[in-house]
């Protein structure tokens, strides 16, 4: 079995595993400790035969974010996989508002042949299935090999890390938003063109974002795509918005993510600079449809990402 554990001599004793995290510190931020709270919060502590259970973290959403339980769902597969075999490809549905809280992980062995091995994985609380996912795992063979090009965008030295943008306009956000982080925890996220988040105008084509973790990571595979797709749920149906000028910051529009797919196309680490870009090709129905490519700094295609989710004009504020 695939179980990676990772010990931290500079950590403070823990209690209860399954504990939320405390509310992020809004001051200046530790990279580091940011870094060790990630890959703590994608660990798994066994509770049966193929279960487990992972904590929680607020960033903000009014649900538990949908990156978290992509992410921990899929660590949860790679903990019942072949030792000799990597993801490859993950398809997932959101299939109820999930709560700040601890989340149970069952995972069914659904098939293991000579090449490739398949996962199910239900997320669980208080006896409710929240969440769906069946993963591939391959083992590593060679074939034919194309992709498309990297974007030539600038590179993420000079670019501000976007939450510092956030910072700034925090108290003029709605209340329910004025203690929260507002981003996936332990990542680092600097876009390319700057979005103005209380007043958006409308724009179209692609967005280019870098993001990296904030601290190294240990070298395990599994990890370092936990964290991608951990991070891939980053503001990708923001993408869908950006046509119309909507926030959702300002009450405008609400968001709910319904899938998520991914395919892992080379190795990687997050602990160095990828590029995410991001179009969304359409929306109507009260849908709206993104899709998203990972590059590493020397063009190496290393991930694809689709993600449908509900878009839909907000009744009330957002904390209202």
């Amino acid at each position: 079995m695939n179980e990676p554990q990772y010990t931290d001599p500079t950590a403070a004793p823990t209690t209860d595993p399954a504990a939320p995290h405390p509310a992020p510190d809004l001051g200046e931020p530790n990279d580091a400790e940011e870094a060790r709270r990630v890959v703590a919060l994608m660990q798994l502590q066994p509770a049966g035969a193929d279960r487990f259970v992972a904590q929680s973290d607020n960033i903000g959403t009014m649900a538990v974010f949908g990156g978290q339980v992509l992410g921990q769902a899929l660590m949860a597969a790679w903990r019942t996989a072949p030792e000799d075999r990597i993801a490859h490809s993950l398809h997932a549905y959101f299939l109820l508002p999930g709560e700040h809280a601890p989340v149970t992980y069952e995972v069914e062995r659904v098939r293991d042949g000579r090449s490739f091995s398949m996962r199910r994985v239900v997320a669980l609380q208080e006896g409710k299935t929240i969440f769906e996912l069946l993963a591939s795992f391959q083992t590593r063979d060679e074939g034919f090999s194309h992709q498309t090009a990297m974007p030539d965008v600038p590179g993420p030295e000079g670019l501000a890390d976007e939450r510092i943008a956030r910072h700034a306009v925090r108290e003029k956000l709605p209340p329910f938003f004025h203690d929260k982080r507002l981003a996936p925890l332990g990542l680092e996220f600097r876009r390319v063109a700057p979005r103005d988040l209380l007043d958006p105008q409308p724009r179209e084509g692609a967005t280019s974002t870098w993001v990296r973790a904030r601290g190294p990571l240990p070298d395990d595979p599994a990890l370092h795509q936990a964290l991608l797709a951990y991070g891939s749920d980053h503001e990708l149906l923001t993408v869908a918005n950006e046509p119309h000028g909507l926030t959702h910051f300002r009450g405008d529009v609400r968001m709910a993510s319904l899938d998520h797919a991914m395919w892992f196309h080379r190795d990687f680490r997050l602990d160095d600079w990828l590029l995410y870009q991001v179009e969304s090709p359409t929306a109507g129905g009260a849908r709206g449809l993104a899709l998203g490519r990972f590059y590493s700094r020397d063009g190496r295609l290393v991930a694809s990402v689709a993600q449908e989710g509900m878009i839909r004009p907000w009744l009330k504020k957002p904390g209202g």
